[in-house]
């Protein structure tokens, strides 16, 4: 939820002024935020690419990029295929009827999402195999739906979800993707949406870091350059990214500086098509991916499967290799992926 208390205090409009798909000076920035606080529309909108970063660029942590997806629906500013939309929405609802699994809720559960097929060989090997886990749309977070300009379905969605964490007695929740974490320790708590009661949500990298310091001894360094690809969600929970950090140098990775990394990192493109700017997908892959070239990257790693998804095919024509950092961690304790 936006929080305007400090938005008459802020010198730069940082939300706006960084933004790295808008070229808008100040007095244009505060006239465009003035606009939005009231409700009104602006070209900010429809020029936004939905890629989270006025998030963090804010130093009030006052959540801008809700005030903006909350206008983008408001005013229907991407014009999505009506039909499109809605069968996207339909295929993603959660599952209230649950079918139970037995768990041991003094344990950690790994979250696979919705998607536990698509990254199935992600979640194999010792890092994995002694979870218990659960997957499904009963526990997709629905969190996408903010580059679909549609927040009104996380609202609606985020109980449900939430009830069916708290009928399977799930305590401790290792989250498989950024976005899942993002849900539970950013949008829900700033949407006023409480958690149920003694429940804890993991970032997928603290429990391999965790692991890693635990296993430090059959760790074999890697030596590796690599071009680091952060996800939009990372975004909400820029803490996040330090553990990446601590994480390359545990397994001997060099995450090479470049222009497109940290909080000036590129959105990977993937949602740009459904906001009708198919038009920046080229040239948006095309300058982050020579940016990892031109650095003496390796390999480009990624956070989120979706990113590796959309860079994936371009990194590879570039020579580069991917991973998901998971992976890394995999083989440098020695395991080969079968992928």
């Amino acid at each position: 939820m936006f929080d305007k208390s400090n938005c008459s205090e802020c010198k730069n409009i940082d939300c706006l002024t960084r933004c790295q798909w808008m070229d808008i000076d100040k007095e244009t920035a505060r006239m465009e935020m003035e606009k939005m606080i009231n409700g009104e529309n602006s070209f900010v909108l429809k020029e936004c690419v939905t890629c989270f970063a006025c998030d963090e660029y804010c130093p009030y942590s006052s959540h801008p990029f809700d005030l903006i997806t909350e206008l983008q629906e408001k005013f229907n500013t991407f014009d999505i295929n009506q039909k499109i939309l809605e069968a996207t929405i339909n295929m993603y609802k959660p599952h209230d009827e649950l079918r139970l699994k037995e768990i041991d809720s003094e344990k950690p559960v790994l979250n696979k999402c919705a998607f536990p097929r698509t990254n199935a060989k992600n979640m194999e090997g010792q890092l994995f195999e002694n979870l218990q886990y659960v997957s499904g749309l009963s526990y997709f977070c629905n969190l996408v739906y903010h580059h679909y300009a549609r927040d009104s379905v996380i609202r609606e969605r985020a109980p449900i979800i939430l009830n069916n964490i708290k009928k399977q007695g799930i305590k401790e929740m290792i989250c498989f993707h950024d976005e899942c974490y993002g849900f539970y320790t950013s949008y829900c708590p700033r949407n006023n949406i409480e958690l149920p009661k003694d429940f804890k949500p993991i970032h997928i990298y603290k429990y391999l870091h965790n692991y890693l310091k635990d296993h430090e001894s059959e760790i074999k360094k890697l030596g590796m350059k690599i071009a680091y690809q952060r996800s939009c969600s990372n975004r909400f929970l820029p803490k996040i990214d330090k553990l990446a950090d601590k994480i390359c140098n545990l397994i001997g990775v060099e995450r090479v500086a470049r222009k497109y990394d940290r909080e000036n990192a590129l959105c990977c493109a993937a949602a740009f098509p459904t906001l009708g700017k198919s038009n920046l997908v080229r040239s948006t892959q095309n300058r982050n991916v020579k940016d990892m070239v031109d650095n003496g990257a390796e390999a480009c790693v990624y956070s989120c499967p979706f990113c590796k998804e959309s860079l994936g095919s371009k990194v590879e024509r570039k020579g580069l290799k991917n991973y998901l950092l998971s992976d890394l961690c995999r083989l440098a304790l020695g395991e080969e992926l079968n992928y």
